[in-house]
Formats: C-alpha cells, structure tokens, sequence
C-alpha cells in the first residue's frame, strides 16, 4: 500500500533535475519527474531522463522507471523508485496536486509554469522570478551563487557562456554542426584527443575541441539543431560519468534548503501543507 510521503513534480529529468531528485528522496519526499518523449539529455549516465529510452536507469544508488501511467507511478514509489512520465505539459501536476512543483527543463525561459500549481514552485535558474510566477528561483550559475536561494527577483542572466571547468569554458562543449540526425561514434567514457571527431550530424562532423574524456553525449539517432549542445568533454582525470555533478548537487541543496525554509516557518507549518 501506498504510505504517504510530501510530493514534489519535478518537470525534467536531466541532469540537474536529477540532482534535485536525489536530494528530495534522499530526504524522505516523494518524487514524480516529467518529461519529453525524446528527451536530449546529455549527461545519461547521470540523468534520470534515460529511464524514457531504457525503462530504468540506477544514479547514485536511486533507481528510476518509466511510468506508463500515474497510478503504475504511485506503484513505483511504493517500492521507493523514482517514476519518470512522458508528459511534456506536465499536466500530472494538475491531477495529483503535489504539494511541491520544481521547474527543472533549464530551458531559460519560463514555459508555463505559475505559482498557484502547488504551495510551493520553484524554478531552476534563468527565466523565472521569485515572487512573480514562482516562490523560489535557486541558482545554477557557476560561481559563488551557484545553488544559492533567492526569494525575490531572478537568477544571473544566461550568459550563453558555460562555467569553467578545468580550464575551459566554450571549448569543452560539443555542439551540432548542422541540423538533423546525430550518429555518435565515442561513446560516454571514451578517452578522445583534440581534433577527434566524436559523431556526425549528417555528414557533418562534430569535432573535440579539447583532449579528455566524453563526459555526456546526446542518445545517438535523435534529431538536434544545429549550435545546440550534443555533449561535452572533461580534460579532468578525478571524476565518474555516472556521478551526478557537484553543480546538481549544489542546485538540489539549494531546492533542499527552499522546502525546509518554506515548510517549516511558523507562518507555514508543515502540517498545514501537508495535511490538506
């Protein structure tokens, strides 16, 4: 039988939604996490958005299941297994009233999401403002602010610069030459050399930029557009493709702290959201 637990819908299931994920139901909350029926993650390994593509995927000790409906998602979650829906618009949310909603789809923009979806929302990075159309906005940012908590206005503007990460910045992502069909030839966990070529958008190349190891890679044979990001490359040697990042985890913290913070000030206390 299903035993009651807070719930969150976390919309997304890449890589930082999944660090979100693994903070909530380490902590003891239910999660359900949503998604697109071909989803583009880049870090797999790492992300609970292959259980679409798989069926099941295991990150860090959790396992996660595609869920063919919400009731098969309530069995999953007897059994302490995060559910992954295919449901783009999320409307999951609406049907089971969660009483927490985490925009996690990174898309930098909001996409619909407002704060009368549950007691709590909150939107992950750029794109949303606290106090507007979400309680809480946690920063992903690299830097100083990364996972920190902001209850009124918005993250740091995307930059359209990624974070440096052993060095590099721009040079460590792969991007799509061109639009249309990816053929990966490196697989996650390959060790490639600068000039490499690692996959082919049609008969395009995509090119290494760096010498490392392929931490992410796109799922071979889905459709890109062309600049967007296929995966990235880590020069570093201390590190697993399976592990979620320090950056998701820092991000979950940071969503952690949001629902503690929320639920148990007297003004809010736990047991008036929780019990409705």
């Amino acid at each position: 039988m299903y035993q009651y637990r807070p719930m969150a819908v976390i919309k997304g299931a890449g890589e930082l939604a999944t660090g979100v994920a693994y903070r909530l139901f380490k902590s003891g909350l239910d999660v359900i996490m949503t998604e697109i029926s071909q989803p583009l993650a880049v870090r797999r390994k790492a992300a609970f958005a292959e259980a679409v593509y798989e069926g099941a995927i295991t990150v860090e000790g959790i396992k996660a299941c595609l869920a063919k409906t919400v009731d098969h998602a309530y069995e999953l979650l007897e059994d302490r297994i995060v559910p992954v829906l295919v449901d783009p618009k999320a409307s999951v949310v609406e049907m089971i009233h969660p009483e927490i909603v985490v925009d996690a789809r990174m898309a930098k923009r909001n996409l619909g999401t407002a704060k009368d979806e549950a007691p709590l929302v909150i939107g992950l990075g750029p794109g949303f403002t606290a106090g507007v159309d979400v309680h809480a906005v946690v920063e992903t940012c690299r830097g100083h602010s990364l996972g920190r908590v902001i209850y009124s206005g918005s993250a740091i503007p995307d930059t359209g610069r990624p974070g440096n990460v052993g060095g590099y910045t721009v040079e460590r992502l792969l991007r799509a030459p061109a639009e249309g069909i990816i053929r990966t030839v490196k697989s996650i966990g390959d060790i490639v050399e600068k000039g490499e070529t690692v996959a082919f958008v049609n008969d395009a190349p995509v090119v290494a930029e760096i010498s490392g190891v392929i931490k992410g890679m796109i799922r071979d044979g889905v459709e890109v557009k062309k600049s967007m990001k296929v995966g990235y490359i880590d020069s570093r040697n201390n590190f697993r493709c399976d592990a979620i990042s320090d950056k998701a985890l820092a991000v979950g913290d940071g969503v952690l702290e949001a629902v503690v913070n929320f639920f148990m000030t007297p003004e809010k206390p736990i047991s008036y959201i929780w019990q409705q």
